[in-house]
């Protein structure tokens, strides 16, 4: 697969999708088509994935899943809205992926370079994007943890207030009944991951130690409050 190199036209771009279509149907199919039976009727995911809609994300390259493996909801800024402000389609997805799909994961995952992240840096920019603009107020409480403890400036900043999206996304998943039953008693666990384009790392949120630490160094870091309860 080749990256692009300059714009395409229209027509250029379709016309790549599709022929992309058409080798996915003659020649990646036919080798994985007993997968592609298997799910033809059921699914069991492992995890949830919630990341940005940017298109440098692939949760499926990153993770190296295949079909099947991973439930994925993606919007502008990997945001999670508190349970009750808005029944739109990523609260649908979370309470259909732990109470249907019975999900035991899910990963919240930001990105460096984030053009939402930046957008809630730079707030004017999003003037002409009003329903952008009403969607990121959802991450307004990490800018307000950055502006207040940071002390720091620059592209550090973007870095910094990425991180706090994503705690404050994971806190926001937590008032969601669903959630909040099954990580009492065990059944869930969550997970908030930054992927860095550049390099390939991921940070991950250790809530024990209360910062991001490299999720393939000597332990895995957590998210999940303890268990309070055991599961019935």
């Amino acid at each position: 697969m080749q990256a692009r190199t300059g714009p395409e036209s229209a027509d250029e771009a379709l016309s790549k999708i599709v022929d992309g279509f058409r080798k996915f149907r003659q020649d990646v199919f036919p080798a994985q088509e007993e997968l592609f039976k298997s799910l033809a009727t059921a699914q069991n995911p492992r995890a949830m994935f919630i990341t940005c809609a940017d298109s440098r994300i692939v949760p499926e390259l990153i993770t190296q899943s295949a079909p099947g493996d991973l439930f994925v909801t993606r919007n502008v800024g990997n945001v999670v809205p508190p349970y009750g402000q808005m029944n739109g389609g990523v609260s649908t997805a979370i309470e259909y992926a732990v109470l249907a799909l019975g999900v035991q994961h899910i990963i919240v995952c930001g990105h460096s370079d984030c053009g939402a992240m930046k957008a809630v840096l730079d707030p004017k920019s999003l003037e002409t994007m009003p329903t952008v603009k009403a969607w990121l107020r959802h991450s307004e409480v990490a800018l307000k943890v950055v502006e207040e403890n940071c002390g720091c400036g620059g592209h550090e900043t973007l870095g910094i207030l990425t991180e706090e999206n994503v705690v404050a996304q994971l806190n926001h998943l937590c008032t969601h009944p669903s959630v909040a039953a099954r990580v009492a008693n065990g059944q869930l666990f969550i997970h908030g991951w930054v992927y860095d384009i550049e390099s390939s790392a991921i940070r991950a949120y250790d809530a024990a130690r209360g910062e991001f630490l490299p999720l393939d160094g000597d332990i895995t870091p957590m998210a999940t409050p303890r268990a309070r309860y055991q599961a019935k």
